[in-house]
């Protein structure tokens, strides 16, 4: 591979300088993304393999970033798994048939992704025939416990008040469901593994909902079941955010890196977990909406912070916000690189 600092990272090898991406990268920021959100809704994009395609390309166009990740939503195994889903205008994803009951958790469908995702799986393709083994490309996957709650809550929630009266009322038919979604989730990430990505990431944006006891009871066996089934095949993300109280407990469920929010001090996090796996993060991502500047800044703290040892992914805490000017992407990208070759 003609840049592969990325994946040296994520062996927590060394490297000449940091490696970045962005989650999000390809998205609602990007003029040329818009352009095509005019002809498209998010869905089609989506299951479109062309359209993917060039979606996951345009930041790669763009700027000079050490990976690529494949253009698509954790949601989309959902219709798969006999689960109706749509992107309703200004308010995000819609579940159709929420999870509630017993007997909605015994409905759902363990996935064949040859049959239920084979757009993703050709966009994956076509992706890895433009990169042309350029950089690494990303597949990912929702983690078990943000899938649940959003099929549970039937789209975003504030109290997660559903997903918890499950899991606390009915604790058998939680670990039922927990285990279905990481055996399903588990062939998703292999699938893609199959058709050529390099490293996958596992995205748990809600699990900092859950305090660290419930975390350990009723989420980490299953994040593990996931990462477990995919281990050796290529290095695994395991990111998280609102978890920062718990990052030892987090490295118990796997993974060769894990992702850190912005709530944390990247040096002592590293301390807490250890020197064995690598860190991937961690610049709020309102930051992007400031100047110059004050981004260098920041990025030199966080730079200084992982204080050149080997393991260092410089990423976003969370992904890019609407809005965000392309520009400073551009110069947090060259600057990344430029400020940790010099280190």
């Amino acid at each position: 591979m003609e840049n592969d600092t990325f994946l040296r990272a994520c062996r927590n090898e060394s490297t000449e300088y940091t490696p970045v991406w962005l989650m999000r990268q390809a998205g609602r920021y990007m003029k040329e993304y818009m352009a095509l959100k005019e002809k498209y809704s998010f869905l089609e994009m989506c299951r479109t393999p062309e359209i993917a395609c060039e979606v996951t390309m345009q930041p790669i166009n763009a700027f000079d970033l050490d990976a690529a990740i494949i253009f698509a939503d954790i949601l989309l195994p959902l219709e798969g798994m006999g689960i109706g889903l749509h992107f309703a205008k200004n308010m995000g994803p819609v579940i159709e048939n929420p999870v509630r009951t017993r007997a909605d958790i015994d409905a759902i469908r363990i996935i064949e992704p040859e049959e239920d995702v084979p757009y993703l799986l050709k966009a994956i393709e076509l992706v890895k025939t433009e990169l042309n083994e350029k950089i690494p490309l990303i597949g990912f996957a929702g983690a078990p416990f943000t899938l649940a709650s959003y099929i549970i809550e039937g789209g975003g929630s504030k109290n997660y008040v559903n997903a918890k009266s499950i899991m606390f009322g009915d604790p058998e038919y939680w670990h039922k469901l927990m285990d279905k979604i990481a055996t399903l989730t588990g062939r998703y990430l292999n699938a893609q593994i199959d058709r050529g990505v390099n490293v996958v990431q596992l995205f748990d944006s809600w699990a900092g909902c859950l305090s660290p006891d419930d975390y350990v009871e009723f989420v980490l066996p299953y994040t593990k079941k996931v990462i477990d089934s995919v281990e050796g095949r290529v290095p695994v993300i395991n990111f998280s955010t609102g978890t920062g109280t718990y990052l030892e407990i987090l490295k118990q469920g796997g993974g060769d890196v894990i992702g850190l929010d912005w709530k944390v001090r990247l040096d002592e996090s590293r301390e807490r977990l250890g020197y064995d796996v690598a860190v991937q993060g961690n610049l709020d991502p309102t930051l992007l909406f400031s100047t110059p500047e004050v981004i260098k800044a920041k990025v030199r703290e966080i730079i200084d912070q992982a204080d050149g040892k080997p393991g260092h992914i410089f990423n976003l805490g969370h992904g890019i916000i609407l809005g965000t000017p392309v520009d400073n992407v551009k110069m947090l990208v060259d600057y990344v690189h430029e400020y940790s070759r010099k280190g």
